[in-house]
């Protein structure tokens, strides 16, 4: 099962296994606070799509497929992903911003989920 969740809310034992998928440690928070198993950054989108749509909701199409795009290309951490999947059950991607339907978390979570993201929640169980 795949969820998401910022990072800034308390870690629960649902959570699974908690993976970071953030380029850059969130601000204020220290490692023993954030309970994070794994800090994936490669697959987190790259500068060249990094304009964040929580900046602005209606470029978020754009954002998303252009992630997409760029995660068909990292194989090898899709695989990292799904194999700790089948080994520890649950995965929380964990990530930083502050709009919780649009963010790179949602678009990792429905890609490997095989759906295409729509507004999602920041949990989905």
């Amino acid at each position: 099962m795949l969820k998401i969740k910022r990072i800034y809310e308390p870690p629960e034992k649902e959570d699974g296994f908690r993976l970071l998928i953030d380029e850059f440690w969130p601000e204020e928070l220290s490692k023993e606070e954030a309970k994070v198993d794994l800090w994936l950054k490669e697959i987190a989108p790259t500068k060249d799509i990094d304009e964040w749509p929580e900046d602005d909701p209606k470029r978020f199409d754009e954002f998303k497929e252009k992630y997409r795009d760029e995660l068909r290309k990292k194989k090898t951490l899709i695989k990292i992903i799904r194999d700790t999947e089948k080994e520890k059950g649950t995965i929380t991607f964990l990530y930083s911003t502050n709009n919780r339907e649009h963010n790179a978390a949602a678009v990792l979570r429905d890609k490997l989920s095989g759906y295409k993201t729509l507004g999602v929640t920041s949990s989905c169980s």
